[in-house]
């Protein structure tokens, strides 16, 4: 199968109104850009099931300005005794009246499997590809389907009332650390260790420290209840020596903890000696705080829980 000279993937997106600017945020740490139309195109590679929010991701072979651009290549397609199914996305960035409804998409689909040499199989092939529209112009490839590997860390073992949902600590390990190879990051106030069970997940190498030795035995117990290593310490961010190149501060407040707003600019003061970035989540504006620690706020985004809102700050 000819592939492109450079390498190009389709990523679909699904969340609610209320995830919107978390999820943008996360778009814009992985791609440098968001997008309402649900659908982005980059030529950088992301492991669809680290996103909350990804659909599917296609990695791209083919593309034209027409569906008879596509048809034409695909007849290159030689799989002699294997088996495969063509999925045309639902999502698109079309708009009505051009919008592509389900029959039409079947329709398409079987065009395109019509000149692949192969057999057809809905259920167990041995290879699936997509097809998209995005920008006018028409694509095909691999497709995969994301996982939802976060929803399997919604029980744990050991529970914390104000913790971060796993949904929204995933996209928060993401926003930090969009790319892991050779970055080394800390949660220095990780409680339960939600952050920490969904960066390890993803193979983001990320250590873990609370003040508190009870949410410190939670956090390496969750940590172990899901097959993951990582390292949990007991301590004071004061007392943490090592250079890391992100932090993530879910930040103490004081609706259940007793830390003050001098505690608050503490832990910024000494995350600004360690760490090059800083992910802040906080339920209350410190943006003053934050500049006076010595950092700069280069994005943000909103999100809910309960009767509250966070704000995501990304600082450097």
């Amino acid at each position: 199968m000819r592939e492109q000279s450079q390498p190009a993937f389709i990523y679909t997106y699904a969340y609610s109104n209320e995830e919107r600017s978390l999820c943008h945020l996360e778009m814009r740490s992985f791609f440098g850009k968001a997008t309402d139309n649900n659908i982005i195109k980059s030529t950088i590679r992301i492991d669809p099931s680290r996103s909350p929010f990804i659909r599917e991701t296609m990695e791209v072979v083919y593309e034209g300005a027409s569906l008879q651009d596509i048809i034409d290549q695909a007849k290159e397609i030689k799989l002699e005794d294997q088996t495969f199914k063509v999925i045309f996305s639902k999502i698109n960035d079309r708009k009505a009246p051009h919008t592509i409804e389900y029959q039409e998409r079947r329709e398409i689909e079987r065009a395109v499997g019509w000149v692949i040499e192969g057999e057809a199989d809905v259920h167990h092939p041995d290879h699936i590809f997509g097809m998209a529209t995005v920008g006018g112009r028409w694509y095909f490839g691999h497709y995969l389907k994301s996982e939802a590997i976060w929803l399997q860390h919604t029980k744990k073992p050991r529970e914390y009332s104000t913790a971060l949902s796993t949904r929204v600590a995933r996209a928060v390990a993401n926003i930090a650390v969009p790319d892991p190879h050779g970055v080394k990051s800390i949660d220095p106030c990780c409680g339960i260790g939600t952050v920490l069970v969904e960066a390890l997940s993803m193979g983001i190498d990320m250590d873990g420290r609370d003040i508190n030795p009870l949410v410190v035995d939670g956090s390496r117990e969750n940590i172990e209840h899901f097959g993951l290593k990582g390292n949990v310490t007991l301590g004071p961010i004061s007392e943490v020596m090592d250079s890391y190149d992100v932090a993530v501060i879910d930040m103490p407040y004081n609706l259940y903890t007793h830390a003050t707003r001098e505690d608050q600019f503490s832990i910024l003061k000494h995350a600004r000696r360690f760490a090059k970035k800083v992910v802040v989540i906080t339920i209350e504006t410190m943006d003053d705080m934050v500049e006076e620690a010595g950092f700069r706020i280069t994005d943000r985004c909103e999100t809910q829980k309960g009767y509250f809102t966070r704000e995501i700050l990304v600082c450097e």
